[in-house]
């Protein structure tokens, strides 16, 4: 039988004799018609023993036995350290309760994490003040916190009602689950077959079927006291319909009369709702203190024996009314209050006056002393009329909230505010507020009807602009959508007399949705955006500013206006201090227009800094865009071995977060390595995707793609369509400018001499007023391909002397390719080979298959020969053991390496010793000489500093 350890807290004098008196059915009768299930879960419980990580999703009806199937688990799992949560019903509005309950018994650990990961995680808790943490780096941190817990002995969590978890805490366990591997922990949360999958749908489950009819008899006849008619046992069995709590509880509360002559309950009410009016049943015979002690029980959350001696106090409930309950084993009080069942706790809360759960929800507000969200919530609940003192202490819970990420607890909060606010305009307010929480919590469909009842209020105009911006947020948010500039720039217009730092902020997103929507966009495209932008009446110092004027000058006026403005924003960037909000907010912008501009050292040092800035804020959505420039400047540089680490990793956090953003930057990298096969499905799969979600720059950069392979490949006439395509929009900006490259190449090796001098002017306009080494290497370059006899020698030397001077390696290699071709043609072999030469060598360092080999062919028609690049021993290595190596190689710590993949410490151990194995190797010391390529980054003067960035990479 079980034994009940009463707790310091509540005196219940007669516990101990009420579990003498348990009835036979509420010990352990073991799991019949369960062996498959337990089974599974012994190899689970073995699995973790051995060092591997488990997780699984026990999915089930309520009462269908999934807590006992819990329950069996820890007791097979006596070797291991065991972790509780379980999600309450009344508890979903409290940002990371469910996740606090778990990690709870480990936060003295929490300063053996890493800086960041130990600051959001102890900002999410509350244990210290901070910015908002990103959520994926609260989950990186509860990740690297039960690895470490699993270093001493193997872990195994249990989330038991895991549909009624907290929106915050469900989505970090998700993304916990989804990053086990080899850290020894199983993670198994019990959930409703009903329950909604947005968190936990993904991952492995078992669905705990109704029990056989076998089975079934044997088990009820253990609930029934007493001979039973079989004409009414064959009814209870037919309508329990194989779930074991309906057979433990359908005969109980039922007069031996009832038994006998009737089934009870009517079979259309569902089965959950039967077992509740069952225990419903249970209930009403109790003393009305009794089912007053259990509707406290059921209202406070974390079952605090404490919390609930208090507000008992202050009910006027005396310890004797414990006992009832715990005599017909509704209920158990111990170190914690838990019910028989979570339909024990809903029937008592269900069926409660609504008299009687106000003042519960006083009581429970002045007993609870050391969490004010959780009595300001107990206070909110206890009100029956609009109260502003009760509203502004729920408003401060959400400031509290947001702090910590829990933008819906946020929501939560501010909405209850506003229904208790007395004032209209504050209320509306509130109302507005509650909004922007829902939208900040990714929930756009409740932050839209918010919005609606916002508006049917009295707002001022600031008010209703801030209605016109969110809307446009939503929009832009939630797909991308071409909608969203047309939303965006009407916010800002009205915005502008009202909050012109706010309108300011509103006319960048609007450029940024422009530049996304580009060729796609419905209305306010960029010409339009910059149209509305105020021409500066002062000379700004604030790069945002400044920005925001270089961008408006550039669109609407052209180059030449717009560089002053354009250089000294980007100098800016560069040189200054920079937020971390500021950065998220802009630096993907500011390295767009740096690449616009032909501005190689600009878009070299944004892209770092912003994937820095976001790397080390462990903003994830952001550090994914950051990435993907980052990816498109290392090409450019010719640098392979970095480009191929950092598009690991931009995978590692599409995977982390459940991106289904386009794979733009492993498009452009398979269509530089020149692998057809491997890049033109990719293509195609980008090219669908961005114009069903109107995304024009996706379209740019896809179009592009197919023709640099193309070109690559020396299919010119296959180039010239995509080529065409991708230079035609020039609201797309840069991606519009390399398709004007590709186009010149194309169209000048197939004939088509008319298309490729036009696209020649267009380019020479921009780069001549650009005027970088970048603008006009590449424009010499172009220019050579459609200039006849001795006059283009000039043209290619100039391309290469000021292709030399910059950073885009890979561009130069393209110049010395063309001059060696041109110079083969003339009959100078030995020129052509020193150009040709040394463009093989380029090509073949930075994995550029398909150029490499258009120069190896033209080697050998000079007479020499080059080898082709063959395999090497790394490219065993799968995807991630290979990214895994590099970082190691770079010098890496386990946990480093881990905070960037999203892995913990322990799985990048278990991944190195098979990469020692595969590579021969026996030691870290030894993978630089396995792995040349993976070092060639390294700074010469720094081991310490990756070439290009702006200082050691930080662990998330």
């Amino acid at each position: 039988m079980d034994i009940w350890v009463v707790g310091d807290g509540l005196d219940w004098r007669l516990c101990l004799a009420a579990a003498v008196a348990m009835s036979k059915s509420d010990r352990v009768l073991g799991l019949r018609g369960r062996r498959s299930e337990c089974e599974s879960l012994e190899q689970l419980v073995t699995s973790v023993r051995t060092g591997q990580s488990r997780v699984l999703v026990l999915r089930g009806d309520a009462g269908i036995g999934k807590t006992a199937l819990l329950e069996y688990i820890a007791g097979r799992a006596s070797e291991c350290r065991i972790a509780r949560a379980t999600g309450v019903e009344s508890e979903m509005e409290l940002a990371f309760a469910g996740l606090h309950q778990l990690c709870a018994p480990f936060l003295d650990r929490l300063d053996r994490l890493p800086a960041p990961q130990r600051n959001a995680l102890g900002t999410a808790f509350g244990l210290r003040d901070g910015n908002a943490p990103d959520r994926f780096l609260i989950g990186l941190a509860v990740l690297s916190l039960l690895s470490d817990v699993a270093e001493d002995r193997p872990l195994v969590c249990l989330v038991d009602d895991a549909q009624w978890l907290d929106q915050a805490s469900a989505h970090t366990l998700a993304f916990v689950a989804r990053r086990l591997f080899a850290e020894s922990v199983a993670l198994v949360f019990a959930t409703r077959t009903t329950a909604d999958d947005q968190a936990f749908g993904r991952l492995p489950e078992m669905r705990v079927r109704e029990l056989g009819d076998a089975d079934s008899r044997v088990l009820l006849r253990a609930a029934v006291r007493g001979p039973l008619d079989a004409a009414v046992f064959d009814g209870i069995v037919a309508e329990a319909r194989g779930n074991p709590l309906a057979l433990l509880e359908l005969p109980r509360g039922r007069t031996p009369a009832q038994l006998a002559f009737g089934p009870g309950l009517p079979n259309t009410m569902p089965l959950a709702s039967r077992m509740e009016q069952g225990f419903l049943r249970r209930l009403q015979p109790l003393p009305v203190e009794t089912r007053r002690l259990l509707l406290a029980a059921a209202v406070e959350p974390v079952g605090d024996v404490t919390v609930l001696r208090h507000a008992a106090e202050l009910l006027g409930i005396t310890p004797d009314a414990a006992a009832p309950a715990v005599e017909a084993g509704l209920v158990k009080f111990g170190a914690r209050v838990r019910f028989r069942h979570p339909l024990v706790r809903s029937a008592a809360w269900r069926s409660a006056d609504v008299h009687d759960l106000r003042a519960v929800h006083g009581a429970l507000a002045e007993a609870t002393r050391l969490d004010p969200d959780r009595r300001a919530w107990h206070h909110a609940q206890a009100s029956s009329r609009p109260d502003e003192v009760v509203a502004t202490e729920l408003e401060h819970s959400a400031d509290r909230a947001q702090a910590r990420g829990g933008f819906a607890a946020a929501a939560a909060f501010l909405e209850r505010a506003a229904e208790l606010t007395p004032d209209p305009v504050h209320r509306a307010a509130r109302v507005l507020a509650a909004a922007q929480a829902k939208f900040q919590a990714g929930e756009f469909d409740p932050a839209l009807d918010l919005l609606a009842a916002a508006a049917a209020g009295p707002l001022n105009d600031l008010g209703r602009a801030r209605i016109d911006l969110l809307r446009a947020q939503i929009a832009y948010a939630s797909s991308r959508s071409n909608e969203a500039p047309r939303l965006l720039l009407a916010a800002a217009m009205r915005l502008e007399p009202l909050d012109i730092e706010l309108a300011r902020e509103t006319y960048l997103n609007a450029f940024s949705a422009a530049m996304y929507a580009g060729r796609f966009a419905r209305a306010a495209d960029l010409a339009e955006v910059a149209a509305a932008v105020p021409r500066a009446t002062t000379d700004h110092t604030r790069k945002r500013d400044i920005l925001l004027e270089g961008l408006a000058y550039l669109v609407r006026d052209g180059y030449s206006a717009a560089l002053p403005i354009v250089r000294r924003a980007l100098q800016a960037y560069r040189t200054e201090e920079i937020s971390v909000a500021e950065g998220l907010r802009s630096l993907w912008l500011a390295g767009v227009v740096a690449a616009d501009v032909w501005d190689d050292e600009s878009f070299h040092i944004l892209s770092a800094r912003f994937v820095k800035i976001a790397r080390d804020a462990g903003a994830l959505s952001e550090l994914l865009l950051a990435l993907n420039s980052r990816i498109l400047m290392l090409l450019f540089a010719g640098e392979q071995e970095a480009a191929a680490s950092t598009v690991d990793e931009a995978r590692a956090v599409r995977e982390a977060i459940g991106s289904e953003r386009p794979l733009y930057e492993v498009m452009v990298f398979a269509a530089w390595q020149g692998r057809e096969e491997h890049a033109f499905p990719l293509i195609e799969a980008s090219m669908s995707e961005v114009v069903a979600r109107g995304e024009g720059i996706g379209a740019a950069v896809a179009q592009w793609a197919n023709a640099l392979l193309f070109n690559g490949l020396g299919r010119y006439e296959d180039a010239l369509v995509p080529a065409r395509a991708a230079g035609e929009f020039p609201q797309e900006l840069a991606a519009a400018n390399w398709g004007l490259t590709e186009l010149i190449e194309a169209a000048a090796r197939s004939g088509a001499t008319d298309l490729a001098a036009d696209a020649l002017k267009r380019l020479s306009e921009m780069t001549q007023a650009c005027g970088t080494d970048w603008a006009l290497g590449v424009e010499s370059r172009s220019r050579a391909l459609l200039t006849e006899g001795g006059a283009a020698e000039p043209l290619y030397r100039e391309a290469i002397e000021r292709l030399g001077r910059t950073r885009v390696r890979a561009e130069l290699a393209r110049a010395r390719l063309l001059y060696g071709e041109w110079l083969r043609r003339e009959g100078r072999r030995l020129d052509a080979r020193e150009q040709l030469r040394a463009a093989h060598d380029v090509f073949t360092a930075m994995g550029a298959e398909a150029f490499g080999e258009r120069a190896r062919r033209e080697l050998l028609a000079t007479g020499e020969t080059a080898r082709k690049r063959t395999a090497e021993t790394r490219d065993q290595l799968t995807a991630q053991e290979a990214q895994i190596a590099r970082l190691a190689a770079l010098g890496r710590t386990n946990s480093e390496i881990g905070a960037q993949l999203f892995i913990s410490p322990r799985t990048v151990e278990w991944h190195l010793r098979k990469v020692f194995t595969k590579l021969g190797i026996s030691s870290r010391r030894e993978l630089s000489a396995a792995l040349p390529d993976a070092v060639q980054a390294i700074h010469p003067l720094n081991p310490g500093v990756i070439e290009g960035s702006p200082g050691p990479v930080l662990a998330c």
